[in-house]
């Protein structure tokens, strides 16, 4: 992964990090951007009582208010972690052009999500999804954040 990429995927680790002290959400961080402008950064914020408060979701619905276009195309979407099948399905619809990845959404059901175990790669193929999808982005700095989180006595699974 390039400089630049690593850049962007740390801004999605650091968004997901701050749920380590506020507890808003589980350890789920996103950040979109279009050329090399970040466009939204965000967490998952889902125990504000909004269950589809996904940090993908939360994402794409600052980009697009920031860009007063449901269209993101030219965009790329970094996540921690594999987008579920709510948040693939609103990248898909968003247009984004890619969704960069760490850890997968196996990872996040090991250590007790209640997950959809269906892969990105599956429903892009499903759903004949044109979005451009690389995994394992700082895999290991995305492991590390749910170490980190596992370790939390307040964490709430979800």
């Amino acid at each position: 992964m390039g400089t630049v990429q690593t850049k962007f995927m740390r801004l999605a680790l650091k968004e997901a990090r701050k749920n380590l002290t506020r507890m808003q959400g589980g350890p789920f961080g996103a950040c979109i951007v279009r050329g090399n402008k970040v466009i939204a950064g965000a967490r998952n914020t889902v125990l504000k009582n909004d269950p589809t408060a996904h940090a993908e979701i939360n994402a794409i619905r600052l980009a697009a208010r920031r860009l007063k276009s449901f269209d993101l195309s030219g965009c790329t979407i970094y996540s921690t972690t594999e987008p579920c099948p709510m948040c693939f399905s609103a990248i898909h619809w968003a247009r984004i052009d890619k969704v960069i990845y760490g850890t997968s959404i196996s990872d996040a059901k090991r250590i007790g999500f209640n997950e959809l175990n269906i892969s990105s790669a599956l429903l892009k193929k499903i759903g004949r999804a044109r979005v451009k999808i690389v995994k394992g982005a700082l895999a290991g700095e995305c492991r590390r954040l749910f170490k980190d989180w596992n370790k939390l006595e307040n964490k709430v699974l979800y």
